[in-house]
């Protein structure tokens, strides 16, 4: 199975350099991943580096806490759109969520699909604070709003995507969304379990060694 379309090739750290993520984008181009995916203050840098190339550029929005204000998240996505990317992974507002404040949710999700338009929207959930009906109904609540992916973990929680959570995931958005597993997916069999789940993107930072040697490692993105 050729997993590299799958991989959106992750470098989040708050210490990327611009040379890492030069690095990060060339790697993405040598290996013909599906998108590279940054911080909004290296969009427009990617976006550069992967000019006449078919690698995507994704930015995370509301990173990694998701606790910023609505109006905040949709100036983020508004401009890292015209920074060049394509694709906006948002972090939903935990917060509210556990406090039950399901409409601020799905709307804040559904204000920033409408801001970015025909660029895909990639919903964050952090499931590792979430219970499993949490789970069920921020997945719910992305559909509603018109969100293209729903997405497991930043990778800078107490824990990254399970099997199980994707699996709940998957009974509630069916065919409405794709789904995104990220945070700990660091080697090959773990990569196409979750292909063969029906996971349509893989966020890792290990990226290269799962297409050349399928080699674990920890580097936490």
């Amino acid at each position: 199975m050729k997993i590299n379309k799958y991989i959106d090739h992750t470098l989040l750290k708050a210490t990327a350099t611009k040379e890492q993520i030069v690095k990060l984008c060339a790697e993405a181009k040598e290996y013909n991943f599906y998108a590279v995916c940054v911080n909004g203050g290296y969009v427009e840098l990617a976006a550069k580096e992967l000019e006449n190339s078919d690698v995507k550029v994704a930015a995370v929005i509301g990173f990694p806490l998701g606790a910023m204000t609505t109006e905040a998240k949709v100036f983020e996505a508004k401009n890292c759109i015209e920074n060049g990317a394509s694709e906006i992974d948002m972090v939903i507002n935990i917060g509210k969520l556990l406090d039950g404040e399901n409409e601020y949710v799905e709307n804040e999700i559904r204000l920033i699909k409408q801001t970015i338009g025909e660029s895909v929207l990639k919903v964050i959930f952090e499931n590792c604070y979430l219970s499993k009906e949490q789970i069920k109904t921020a997945s719910q609540l992305a559909i509603n709003a018109g969100a293209d992916f729903v997405k497991t973990s930043t990778g800078f929680g107490t824990g990254g995507a399970t099997f199980e959570d994707v699996q709940l995931m998957k009974d509630v958005v069916k065919k409405n969304a794709q789904i995104k597993a990220a945070g700990g997916v660091r080697d090959t069999a773990t990569a196409i379990k979750y292909i063969e789940m029906g996971v349509t993107r893989l966020g890792t930072s290990s990226g290269v060694s799962l297409v050349t040697k399928g080699v674990s490692d920890k580097n936490q993105y």
